[in-house]
């Protein structure tokens, strides 16, 4: 969805150049490209509409403002309808989790069997007890499919969190509340609440569900969306709605190959915000959703808010700022710190998901980067330089033929490879000499004064060359 929609965009951007204000003519085309990249994105007919008219309302007439052209605004008034129409009209209330409850809060999630409930209710434990530092309990209701108790269990172990065990015998409703009953009695801030799903709607499995929303009145019910399914999910969640009083909505499986019109759907026909996207199978891998970063994605304008805080979560602050202080120091920038570097950004984990984020022209060059054959790079050139002798780290100078073989001969490399490293590391000590005589400080002024990224950029230098030994 996002690629389509962009590329369409940018193409009739083009030819409205050199007009000076928008006008129902020169609108009508990129407006009739925006419905069928939306169409094509499964985004439902209704929402389609709704979300036209309100671009055409706003356009008609609109002086261009500045040096926009035409095209730049028309893409302004898009992001901004594309953003309300995803939850950007609601309050910061709305959007957050409702937790201001006497303890424990609690959470129910419901959807259908395979939209990723259980892997949902583990992440959501773990962004509670990482970023809202809460003590957290979990038990899965799903009677019928004992599996799903044990996932639960392994996954919220991963979390740090803990899991309240399922007696199968027992009816769901009885198993919440003897979870409730521990929560209780060990204070816990929040119980989360794994329910049965089913392949499709069917009577059984909205009553049983709709009773532990009766009995359990928790402080958020959420239904668990897989944006693979499209027009599946958002019917879903209409049933599901009508019988639970939804209080907000988790997109799974969003790095998928979906087309992005549950996204758009699901918010929109249920009048619920989308408070938590899955981004990846990792732990770590839900996010609180933004309305205004995934209009900016759809457009092609990336998420640069979500991309720093993901860097964020990865960079060593201390080791940053020790490299900091030593550039500051005039001190050499040597292959100690190129490894460490290299080190922060194999923390950073899948390269392709940063780059999703990215706005399209940047992220359409850094898809070309293989995710395996970076990560494979980086540990050869970290064999590479652990290799070296302390002595040869700091003063990479002395490196020359003899040195060179014996090098490669103990990372298992050719001497071609220990060449192309040397050659990165003086790209990237070029680099740290010119942040040396001001530019480090001008480029932390640029980002706010986050001085965690001073060296966590820096080891990007030779990073195009990844994957091409």
């Amino acid at each position: 969805m996002l690629n389509t929609l962009s590329q369409r965009l940018s193409r009739v951007i083009k030819t409205m150049r050199g007009q000076a204000r928008l006008t129902e003519e020169n609108t009508k085309e990129m407006l009739r490209e925006v419905r069928i990249a939306l169409l094509e994105a499964d985004v439902a007919l209704p929402v389609v509409r709704e979300l036209i008219a309100r671009i055409k309302a706003k356009a008609m007439n609109e002086e261009v403002i500045g040096n926009l052209n035409p095209g730049q605004a028309l893409v302004g008034i898009v992001q901004k309808e594309l953003t309300n129409i995803i939850g950007g009209s609601l309050s910061e209330k709305e959007k957050e989790l409702n937790l201001a409850t006497q303890p424990p809060a609690i959470i129910l999630l419901a959807g259908l069997q395979g939209a990723g409930k259980t892997t949902s209710a583990g992440k959501l434990a773990r962004y509670l007890v990482a970023d809202r530092k809460k003590k957290v309990l979990t038990v899965s209701t799903d009677v019928y499919r004992p599996a799903a108790a044990d996932q639960l269990k392994v996954i919220t172990e991963q979390a740090g969190a803990d899991n309240f065990p399922m007696d199968a015998s027992l009816k769901p409703l009885a198993i919440a509340r003897d979870a409730l009953a521990h929560a209780k009695r060990y204070f816990y801030d929040v119980l989360i609440v794994d329910t049965a799903g089913r392949l499709s709607i069917d009577e059984a499995m909205m009553n049983e569900v709709a009773e532990l929303h009766d009995d359990l009145k928790p402080s958020e019910t959420m239904f668990v969306a897989d944006a693979m399914l499209g027009q599946t999910a958002v019917q879903a969640a209409q049933a599901f709605n009508e019988r639970l009083s939804l209080t907000g909505v988790i997109l799974t499986k969003l790095d998928g190959d979906s087309r992005g019109g549950a996204a758009l759907s699901v918010a929109y026909t249920t009048g619920k915000p989308i408070k938590f996207v899955g981004v990846s199978e990792k732990i770590d891998g839900l996010e609180p959703f933004n309305p205004e970063g995934m209009a900016s994605r759809i457009l092609g304008m990336g998420d640069i808010v979500a991309l720093v805080k993901e860097v964020q979560k990865a960079v060593d602050v201390e080791q940053t700022q020790k490299l900091a202080q030593k550039m500051k120091s005039g001190s050499k920038f040597d292959l100690n710190d190129f490894k460490a570097q290299l080190a922060q950004m194999k923390n950073m984990g899948s390269f392709s998901g940063l780059m999703e984020k990215l706005p399209s022209q940047f992220a359409e060059a850094a898809s070309k980067i293989n995710d395996e054959d970076a990560q494979k790079a980086i540990a050869r050139t970290e064999g590479i330089i652990n290799s070296m002798t302390p002595f040869e780290r700091t003063h990479p100078d002395i490196i020359k033929a003899s040195r060179k073989r014996r090098i490669a001969a103990g990372a298992g490399v050719p001497v071609q490879e220990v060449n192309k490293l040397l050659k990165q590391f003086e790209q990237t000590q070029a680099m740290m000499r010119t942040m040396q005589k001001g530019g480090l400080g001008k480029m932390m002024r640029a980002l706010g004064g986050l001085s965690k990224f001073g060296g966590g950029l820096g080891g990007l230098g030779g990073f195009g060359n990844f994957g091409r030994h």
